[in-house]
């Protein structure tokens, strides 16, 4: 591993080449699987919005940004109102985030469009006449920031990585839309940086503040944005000075791959649907647990153990057993024992198993009682997340066993259309019963044109509750 200790003082910042590739590209240098894989997520992002109306915390967090009041600029998506453009993106991309059903990249181990969507959408519509073009394009470019660091990194995570690198991802994608020249970004990005935040201390314990984390840097990079314009000047060494981000938040890194990439790949190809709404690490065991059932009709009393081999990374920090009979949702859907309990007893893991009756079902926390968790010996790569390898024992004495190698939904074992947008109306329907009806299908074709789309606000409009 090459020590970037000396030598990164001594060369430009690697923000800068970030930087360039941001402000220099147009839509037209866009794949043509970039283009449509951006707006397949950015659908899939706005459903899991929806549905993140009804996780715990959103009315107390809403309440709090509407008697800070401010100036009313952007939209808070389904639930209605306008916030200042910085509460706007808070509140958005924790109702993004809170049902742990928004996309991922696996390599990078973050959700790229948790922070980078809701700044777009709140500089978009606090900015006059922005295309759908426009908007397509900067949102896969903060896709691409994001993804590098994330996939540069070579260390185990300590801070919260969709929050902290999604707010690099966060600035690149509002700062695009607000036309920054490279000065004026690279200011943005080093503001930016003064403020990032999160880490995995509430992954950890399952604390409701996870959901947030995203939402907290996605305030900063409209803020870093807002004072960047004003002529604010941040940190140059952001990404590699002596105290930048890839040597305190993250640790060993190799950056120079991703900078050769820069124009040539788009990571937003390679993001993945979660179709489960849990932790990400914890869905390769709930998909081989759903196999198995499934291919061998095993029923809930015939099991008596099972134990899931897994990467270092995913028994870390979802091999966590529950630590009493009413774990919060947010710490049950971070925890193998009851994520697969669930699946293996219900035959689904779905929004509705996190409700309160069901984090206390004693059928779930029997069962989970039976689940070990175990680190794969012959997996030595810390970031990564497959394979994983699970065991059934049944009281017969029969032993069935399934290894995946890849998770369902991630870009090599992908969602079909009726799969994406399945998943999509099932989040309509479960969230957005206050919004007209014929807006579900009329969002669902606003996006599959969006390079053609005038106005980003129609794509508000859409979710925007109609007045009484």
């Amino acid at each position: 591993m090459t020590s970037h200790a000396q030598e990164s003082e001594s060369k430009p910042d690697a923000i800068l080449p970030f930087v360039r590739h941001v402000v220099s590209s147009r839509y037209e240098d866009l794949s043509e699987q970039a283009v449509q894989a951006t707006k397949t997520f950015i659908l899939d992002s706005l459903g899991v919005i929806i549905a993140g109306t009804l996780a715990p915390g959103v009315p107390q967090t809403l309440k709090t940004l509407r008697d800070w009041g401010g100036k009313e600029e952007s939209t808070v998506l389904v639930l209605g109102g306008k916030l200042p453009a910085p509460s706007a993106a808070m509140m958005n991309s924790f109702m993004l985030h809170n049902q742990e059903f928004d996309c991922v990249h696996d390599e990078a181990v973050l959700h790229p469009f948790t922070t980078v969507l809701p700044v777009a959408l709140a500089i978009a519509e606090s900015t006059e006449n922005i295309t759908g073009m426009e908007f397509l394009t900067a949102v896969a470019l903060g896709v691409n920031v994001s993804c590098s660091l994330g996939i540069s990194s070579r260390s185990p995570m300590s801070f919260f990585r969709p929050g902290t690198a999604g707010a690099f991802g966060a600035v690149a994608a509002g700062g695009k839309l607000r036309g920054f020249d490279e000065e004026t970004m690279r200011n943005a990005m080093g503001v930016a940086y003064s403020q990032i935040c999160g880490t995995l201390q509430p992954h950890h314990e399952g604390a409701m503040v996870i959901s947030m984390q995203t939402g907290f840097n996605a305030r900063a990079a409209i803020t870093a944005i807002a004072l960047a314009e004003q002529g604010i000047v941040g940190a140059s060494g952001v990404l590699e000075g002596k105290y930048g981000y890839f040597r305190l938040f993250e640790g060993e890194y190799e950056v120079d791959g991703e900078l050769a990439n820069l124009g040539k790949v788009w990571h937003v190809e390679k993001v993945s649907h979660k179709p489960f709404p849990t932790g990400r690490l914890t869905q390769g065991v709930i998909e081989a647990a759903l196999s198995l059932c499934d291919a061998y009709n095993i029923e809930p009393q015939e099991i008596t153990g099972c134990e899931a081999m897994v990467s270092p990374l995913v028994e870390r920090l979802v091999g966590r057993p529950l630590a009493n009979n009413t774990p919060s949702a947010q710490y049950a859907k971070l925890s193998i024992p009851f994520v697969l309990a669930t699946a293996l007893i219900r035959k689904k893991v779905s929004i509705d198993d996190f409700q309160a009756n069901a984090l206390s079902d004693p059928l779930i926390h029997s069962m989970a009682d039976r689940i070990s968790v175990v680190r794969d010996p012959q997996i030595l790569d810390e970031n990564a997340m497959m394979p994983v390898r699970l065991r059934i024992y049944l009281s017969s004495g029969v032993v069935h066993e399934l290894r995946l190698e890849q998770i369902m939904g991630h870009p090599d074992k992908a969602f079909s259309k009726d799969q994406h947008l399945n998943k999509f109306r099932e989040c309509w329907d479960a969230g957005a019963t206050h919004l007209p009806s014929g807006n579900r299908d009329l969002l669902v074709d606003l996006i599959d044109g969006l390079e053609k789309l005038e106005s980003v606000n129609e794509i508000i409009r859409l979710l925007t509750p109609t007045p009484n």
